[in-house]
């Protein structure tokens, strides 16, 4: 019998910070990667264009593939007048269990006049014990667009783990010309009633958010998004239609459920709200 590795533990004398600075800017037809600076373990291998020249594909890479007690990483991006870009990662990220010291993540997003950013990371699967800070910023100009989500896993279901221990820390802003839309900011604590609760979680593990913002969500559209079918039988979801913010929000115990009803509805907000047809990234089928 092979014996089974233990999980990585974070080891509090070798935090391993990384920083990720993008800028995107719209030359010609076309938006082009004009700026990449890393630090420590983040890189954008290379700037993609599957959809033509007009939008521009990046995918963030973290090397060690999970975060550990202590580490911090930063992304922000910087989107100039009339460009269009679009961030994903390759993989899910995870967020081992920790011995002690706090992990983050910052992203730190500015969006330019007439500009769009789309961040559609997969998956991020917080494991029993970690204790994990995820913080977003969004600035966006006055015609800007931003469509955006979060999609959580609280422990690893397949394995039986539950998120008995650890604390995940969230904070969300979007500004639109200095003016607020959107701050939202919540603890989830490891084994509380909160994630059992009706009022919380309801007993799921898959927690996700989705965030759009610019052009006008008109109440076909908005019938069209709650239409959209869930494929959990049990899952649990809502889209409201906020001034200048459409939120829509998922529970359910299935990762690859949750992305999918997300991508019915980023099919029919970016077409809507960014003037083109939304295509799946072609790193998540590989």
């Amino acid at each position: 019998m092979t014996a089974r590795l233990p999980d990585p533990i974070s080891a509090p004398s070798k935090p391993w910070p990384a920083s990720l600075d993008l800028r995107f800017e719209r030359r010609d037809e076309g938006t082009i990667l004009a700026g990449n600076r890393h630090a420590g373990p983040l890189r954008v291998q290379k700037a993609l264009h599957p959809e033509g020249n007009a939008v521009c594909h990046a995918i963030v890479l973290h090397p060690p593939s999970g975060i550990v007690g202590g580490d911090h990483l930063r992304i922000a991006a910087s989107v100039g007048a009339g460009a269009h870009a679009l961030l994903t990662t390759p993989g899910a990220g995870k967020w081992y269990r920790s011995a002690g010291p706090q992990s983050s993540q910052t992203l730190d997003f500015t969006v330019g006049p007439g500009a769009a950013l789309e961040w559609l990371p997969q998956e991020s699967i917080v494991f029993d014990g970690a204790l994990a800070w995820m913080d977003t910023r969004v600035q966006l100009a006055a015609d800007a667009v931003f469509i955006g989500w979060e999609v959580i896993c609280l422990g690893r279901r397949a394995a039986g783990e539950t998120f008995a221990k650890g604390e995940l820390r969230l904070a969300t802003q979007i500004e639109r010309a200095g003016r607020k839309l959107w701050l939202e900011r919540g603890i989830l604590a490891g084994g509380s009633p909160l994630l059992s609760s009706p009022a919380g979680l309801a007993g799921r593990s898959v927690c996700t958010t989705l965030l759009a913002s610019g052009g006008v969500v008109t109440p076909e559209l908005l019938a069209a998004c709650r239409a959209a079918p869930t494929p959990e039988p049990q899952a649990l979801c809502g889209i409201t239609a906020l001034p200048d913010l459409l939120v829509a929000r998922y529970l359910g115990d299935s990762s690859e459920a949750a992305r999918t009803w997300l991508e019915q509805l980023r099919h029919l907000l970016r077409p809507a709200l960014a003037g083109c047809v939304a295509q799946t990234p072609r790193i998540w089928s590989t």
